[in-house]
């Protein structure tokens, strides 16, 4: 299938690799060019001076950007993938953006003759390159039905929640449950370590039991040792649970602990640490 990606960023780079591994014909844009002319040496593809351009003759076009502007500007831009479409073509947009901003998109797509699907995804860097992401989809079925098989290049979950917005609010859901989790697991390790236990024994064990996340098997260690030069940025985090926070005044759902925990990234970030991993919120506890 001729497809193209817009955006090259930590998981967009590898998200296109995978495409592109799997046969189908990848046409890349990127803001730095020269991200996109790296990608091309390393995959084959062919690179796009503009969205636009990506997007001429593409079944599918992929989208992967910041935030809501950047999702704007690189589709209905004025150098944006829909000027590039043709009738009948798909728009994913695999942003972590707003559920309004999808079903913005999904009217101004259906009014052109595009599909167009919300399909945030989980996984991080790592699920990206191992090409095991987690897939929120919102939008039509029969649309959802044409762009599952190529998806899956790189997704190793991927579900159709509902119609479009359902993806994003999926995945608000799912920066929700972290946000709590993480603060929780920060607490107990560091109650571990005053409690003068081997705290990453104690982790193992209880990885074990009713406890066990893929946080505390894959992030336990690294807090306890104070690493966090990796990873997905509070500074990231902190934009998604803006979101989240912003869609639970509207739809009036009550998050305390999501609210307080996203102060508690704003004080990490005021250390310094807005690159920082997010289970970089044991350092307030650490060195308070």
């Amino acid at each position: 299938m001729n497809v193209a990606f817009v955006g090259l960023g930590v998981m967009g780079y590898r998200m296109a690799g995978h495409l592109a591994r799997a046969g189908h014909t990848v046409t890349v844009y990127n803001r730095t060019s020269t991200k996109a002319a790296a990608w091309c040496a390393e995959y084959g593809g062919t690179c796009a001076s503009a969205p636009a351009q990506a997007a001429t003759g593409a079944a599918v076009v992929f989208c992967c950007v910041g935030n809501d502007d950047d999702v704007r500007a690189v589709t209905v831009g004025p150098e944006g993938a829909f000027h590039g479409m043709a009738k009948g073509a798909i728009l994913v947009d695999h942003t972590t953006a707003s559920a309004g901003l999808a079903r913005e998109l999904d009217v101004r797509a259906r009014a052109a003759g595009f599909g167009f699907l919300d399909a945030p995804v989980s996984g991080g860097q790592a699920g990206a390159i191992a090409g095991k992401l987690t897939v929120f989809v919102g939008g039509e079925e029969a649309t959802f039905r044409v762009v599952e098989p190529v998806v899956r290049a790189y997704g190793h979950a991927v579900t159709r929640m509902g119609a479009a917005g359902s993806g994003q609010l999926t995945k608000m859901v799912n920066q929700i449950l972290i946000a709590g989790l993480l603060e929780g697991l920060a607490e107990g390790l560091h109650f571990a370590v005053r409690a003068g236990l081997d705290a990453k024994k104690a982790a193992e064990v209880i990885s074990k039991g009713a406890a066990q996340s893929w946080q505390l098997e894959n992030r336990a260690a690294t807090m306890i040792d104070g690493k966090f030069d990796f990873g997905f940025a509070v500074d990231w985090m902190r934009k998604d649970l803006a979101i989240c926070l912003s869609e639970a005044r509207r739809n009036e759902a009550s998050l305390p602990v999501t609210a307080l925990v996203d102060q508690l990234y704003q004080r990490v970030q005021a250390r310094g640490g807005g690159r920082w991993d997010t289970s970089s919120l044991i350092d307030l506890l650490a060195k308070p």
